[in-house]
């Protein structure tokens, strides 16, 4: 008999009980209506570290591949984010990992592997949740492929990137933050997160799976800051 996904199971339920709305428009039936999606402005272009802007990576990049985004960080887009990692709206993460997959796919991205990136305990422990482990394992889902939740860690705990006042802020508050759990000899990973912004958080995590043998990692996720 095959394992059920109890928590897969609850946002069904929250479903049936609480008829989605969408998180632009407001209208009933899904959390992120055609309408709404339609206007939303896609990135079809794969953000490449080597052809960054100034100012944009650390001094030596190159942990990852690149990175896909499914759309540009304002609007619905923004909305969709904000409900997930703000508002507790867990349900919507089926949806966003969804297109994240699709986006994945199109992308032509080759992976064993689906890792989110973490959060640390305490940060854990005060939203309840980690936005991007629940994005990750629907893109797993939609990808068949296996989702590792444990493969990296964050080891110590800065200043929310949200409230980081700078790219160079935000790159401070991540360095030697991330570490594998295990050896990843090997695997082709697709790191998972809901937005770029400067990619200190993608590209040091990133860094920390290469070092523990993995053979590449992109980066996924459902928006990016331009």
């Amino acid at each position: 008999m095959p394992a059920v996904d109890w928590r897969a199971f609850g946002e069904r339920v929250l479903d049936f009980l609480f008829t989605p709305r969408c998180v632009g428009c407001q209208r009933e039936g899904s959390y992120l209506c055609g309408p709404c999606l339609d206007g939303a402005r896609p990135l079809d272009v794969a953000y490449n570290p080597d052809t960054a802007m100034a100012g944009a990576l650390p001094a030596e990049p190159g942990a990852l591949e690149g990175v896909v985004s499914c759309f540009v960080m304002e609007g619905t887009a923004r909305e969709a984010v904000h409900h997930l990692k703000y508002r507790g709206l867990r349900a919507i993460a089926q949806v966003m990992g969804t297109l994240m997959a699709e986006r994945a796919r199109r992308s032509g991205v080759v992976a064993d592997t689906v890792v989110p990136a973490p959060l640390h305990r305490k940060r854990l422990r005060e939203r309840g949740y980690n936005q991007a482990e629940l994005l990750a394992r629907h893109v797993a889902n939609g990808l068949d492929l296996p989702a590792d939740a444990e493969a990296a860690q964050r080891v110590s705990h800065g200043t929310p990137q949200a409230r980081s006042s700078g790219v160079d802020d935000r790159w401070a508050a991540v360095q030697g933050a991330f570490e594998a759990a295990r050896r990843l000899d090997g695997r082709r990973v697709l790191l998972v997160d809901d937005v770029y912004t400067t990619g200190a958080t993608l590209e040091t995590c990133g860094r920390a799976l290469k070092d523990a043998g993995a053979v590449s990692v992109w980066g996924l996720t459902f928006a990016r800051e331009l």
